[in-house]
């Protein structure tokens, strides 16, 4: 079969039908991020809630139910998502977390919060794997990069209003402490309710029926994208002349996906695999206990954490949205090297500046702010990565496999592992957890310079040809 689905969709001048795509998928971020920092805002208020009183070591592990449910959730649902197709699958993913965060909210001791906990976790490693491929195969790929960046970036969007938020509902003054947190959590319902509307103007990705034998709904689902882009833009579409030969559909199998990423990408899986654990681990375990470092070794008030994470926040959402551009254009190798690179030395420094007590409250907010704005743009391009550099029928399954070892190896354990030190009270010891994920970002800035891939401005299709291609590995 000949198709120039692929070459159609890259050729498309931006408009209000990509904007679409940024706003109902790209929330996925949003919502993230305002469950990471709801769950760190309000860590102090659990420790002091009359009902569930956690230590701080419980929150840790609350923060860890979290992660290990995005892992099983990424696999089980990244499987379907290739099998059943992209929007299928992204509704029901953000079902899942709706009726999950709202029950976090009705919470009656540690373990039924622990379990809902672990329910949303579910619903949002879900989505990631849903959600990059939609967006990876629906925007031109000389915008692929900065796109990416910018959408993953906005998961500090969530974290910024996350923070104000709880600065409003954690002040005693205006709720009760034990009713403040529970709305805190029910306030992600409300926003994915909107969100659930907007997604049903979304098709089914070209690309996922392209390669799933039905090439007659690709080429309906293309010249319906192509009369909306004509008419946002008044611009008369290009013809292409690029075309891609698929042979039979292929049938994925654990074997052949095993042979994919072991035989014929051993260099980027072993690159998504370092890219993913080292900044699981640096952002898990420092931002999931950051409220505890205000509280603890600042005497920060728990109701006043919001107004020092909104600063950090804007700073990782600044970082992706102005350093994305240079992927496209400097490229993906140089970039990712620079970003990892910078963050863990600035991270270590950072760290070591805290145990000679050298901060305060505002100026470790301050050095945090510019370590994260490199290792944002590190982070969202680690998603980028290992989205883009595989083919298109193992894509969803592929990015929930490296989320899933990179978040089990460096952000589960990164909270408890926090949580524990925080606990002894010792700044000594939290420095070593520093200089731990700042040798881990350093380390995957040298591999990304050996083992990167130039996949900038280049078809998803000549980066990793489908697995039905005659230009396969």
């Amino acid at each position: 079969m000949q198709t120039d689905v692929p070459a159609r969709l890259d050729r498309l001048p931006w408009s209000r039908f990509h904007r679409l795509v940024v706003v109902a998928l790209g929330i996925t971020w949003i919502l993230d991020g305002l469950e990471v920092t709801l769950a760190g805002s309000v860590a102090a208020a659990l420790q002091t809630s009359p009902r569930l009183q956690l230590t701080a070591e419980q929150v840790g592990l609350t923060g860890s139910a979290y992660l290990a449910g995005a892992v099983l959730g990424s696999l089980f649902f990244g499987h379907l998502t290739d099998r059943l197709g992209r929007k299928r699958l992204f509704n029901v993913t953000l079902g899942v977390y709706l009726v999950a965060t709202a029950a976090t909210a009705f919470s009656w001791d540690f373990y039924s919060f622990l379990f809902f906990r672990f329910l949303t976790g579910a619903g949002i490693g879900g989505e990631y794997s849903a959600i990059n491929s939609a967006i990876q195969e629906l925007i031109p790929a000389r915008l692929r990069g900065r796109i990416d960046l910018a959408i993953n970036g906005s998961f500090w969007i969530g974290a910024a209003g996350g923070a104000l938020l709880s600065v409003w509902l954690l002040d005693p003054n205006v709720l009760d402490p034990d009713m403040g947190w529970r709305l805190a959590f029910a306030s992600g319902a409300v926003l994915g309710l909107v969100i659930l509307f907007l997604r049903r103007f979304l098709p089914e990705s070209p690309r996922w029926l392209m390669i799933h034998g039905k090439p007659r709904e690709a080429e309906d689902v293309v010249e319906e994208i192509e009369a909306r882009v004509a008419a946002d833009t008044g611009r008369t579409l290009e013809p292409v002349t690029k075309t891609l030969e698929l042979g039979d559909p292929h049938r994925t199998t654990m074997f052949s996906v095993a042979q994919t990423l072991l035989k014929h990408y051993r260099g980027r899986t072993t690159l998504g695999v370092v890219l993913m654990a080292s900044q699981a681990f640096v952002y898990n375990a420092i931002f999931f206990t950051y409220a505890l470092i205000l509280t603890k070794f600042y005497n920060v008030p728990a109701d006043k954490v919001g107004l020092y994470i909104l600063p950090f926040a804007i700073g990782n959402f600044l970082g992706p949205l102005l350093l994305g551009p240079l992927f496209d254009t400097l490229g993906r190798r140089q970039m990712i090297t620079a970003t990892y690179a910078i963050s863990g030395v600035l991270l270590a420094v950072t760290g070591w500046m805290f145990h000679a007590g050298h901060l305060d409250a505002t100026t470790q907010t301050a050095l945090w702010s510019v370590v994260f704005f490199f290792a944002s743009a590190a982070a969202s391009a680690a998603y980028l990565t290992v989205g883009e550099c595989f083919p298109l029928e193992i894509r969803a399954l592929t990015i929930a496999l490296f989320y899933a070892f990179g978040t089990l190896f460096g952000g589960v354990g990164g909270p408890w592992l926090f949580g524990v030190l925080i606990a002894g009270g010792s700044s000594g010891e939290i420095l070593w957890g520093y200089m731990l994920g700042a040798g881990l970002m350093i380390a995957a800035a040298l591999v990304t310079l050996k083992l990167g891939v130039a996949a900038e401005g280049k078809s998803l299709e000549e980066v990793a040809p489908p697995l039905s291609s005659e230009r396969r590995p």
